[in-house]
């Protein structure tokens, strides 16, 4: 597996990494197999966090008497001081580890990222963290461009995290500018939450472009994880490749949030690219309880849709946003 070094951090890391949500479905046994994979083809980067139920716990177990061997990268969702030192001790524990490699802001709005900043907030922790050698470094994991852009000002983050794929290539610009100021880019939702379903296509994707520093696929089966590395140490795409991707766009354009934004603000309130992210997670990754849970606490559910169409006129790729928040709310009972 190709290593390369992630941004300003210096670490050495492989380009594919292991997303750690999908191992939420399987048991520890498993897990421990999925490593002695990742240690035989040399994939050492391992993303976790806090919001994914027993994930750190199962990859602590993993990594036991070999943490030498792997890059581990965690976050968390905490936005004040003492949320957030509390969850980097949790952290700690459940890894079986005295130091994480990465420790990353989880999913922040831009007001929660100003919050994290501020007096009191979730930064103080993570950089008193980091001095005393606990943390290695610090980065930010986002779904709006707004909070991308943001972070790319703040001279403490070090990598950030955000989806990029074969149909979601709206942060392409802020992606160049990682790579111009040495930040690590890390690409999540390689497979658009499972609309794709050629993962080789879909990784070589992302591998052939150079900004792209690090992807990371959620696995939890040996074979599939065998497939993916194979896949990602292939080099160039082909014409047929060129072709397949055109496909997937054509396909997938119309009944796909890229999770953009522009939708906003919704007349009465509706997190729609929330919504639409969690109704992924419990259509394709079967995590059912994980998305309804997550579902529960927003304040305003799909249910609510008064069907305006003031969404709509603005949304850039024409989806029926209507009509998806209804199929939604049908989903999740309300």
């Amino acid at each position: 597996m190709e290593r390369i070094v992630l941004g300003k951090t210096g670490l050495s890391v492989s380009r594919m990494g292991f997303g750690g949500i999908p191992i939420q479905r399987v048991d520890a046994e498993a897990v421990c197999a999925l490593f002695d994979v990742l240690v035989r083809r040399g994939i050492n980067y391992i993303d976790t966090a806090r919001g994914y139920t027993v994930s750190e716990e199962y990859i602590g177990a993993a990594i036991e008497g070999r943490r030498d061997a792997f890059i581990l990268a965690t976050k968390s969702m905490a936005r004040t001081r003492c949320a957030m030192a509390q969850d980097i001790e949790t952290s700690l524990r459940n890894l079986r580890t005295d130091y994480i490699d990465i420790y990353q802001v989880h999913n922040p709005s831009l007001e929660q990222l100003e919050e994290v900043c501020g007096e009191g907030g979730a930064l103080e922790a993570l950089l008193e963290a980091r001095a005393r050698g606990a943390i290695g470094h610090l980065g930010v994991t986002a779904h709006g461009l707004d909070v991308f852009e943001r972070a790319l000002g703040l001279d403490w983050v070090e990598t950030i995290m955000f989806p990029y794929n074969i149909v979601e290539g709206q942060a392409e610009e802020l992606i160049q500018r990682c790579k111009q100021q040495n930040i690590a880019f890390i690409a999540m939702k390689p497979l658009a939450g499972g609309a794709i379903e050629d993962a080789s296509l879909a990784l070589r994707y992302i591998l052939s472009n150079p900004d792209v520093t690090v992807v990371i696929p959620g696995m939890a089966d040996v074979k599939e994880l065998e497939d993916n590395a194979g896949a990602c140490e292939v080099s160039a795409l082909t014409e047929a490749d060129e072709r397949a991707i055109e496909e997937v766009r054509r396909r997938l354009t119309g009944n796909f949030c890229r999770r953009c934004g522009y939708c906003a603000p919704c007349t009465v309130g509706i997190n729609i690219p929330g919504v639409f992210l969690f109704a992924g997670y419990l259509e394709r990754y079967g995590l059912s309880d994980w998305a309804r849970d997550r579902y529960a606490a927003l304040p305003v559910k799909a249910g609510e849709c008064i069907k305006c169409g003031a969404c709509e006129a603005r949304c850039p790729y024409g989806l029926p946003i209507s009509e998806l928040l209804a199929r939604c709310a049908d989903e999740f009972g309300e």
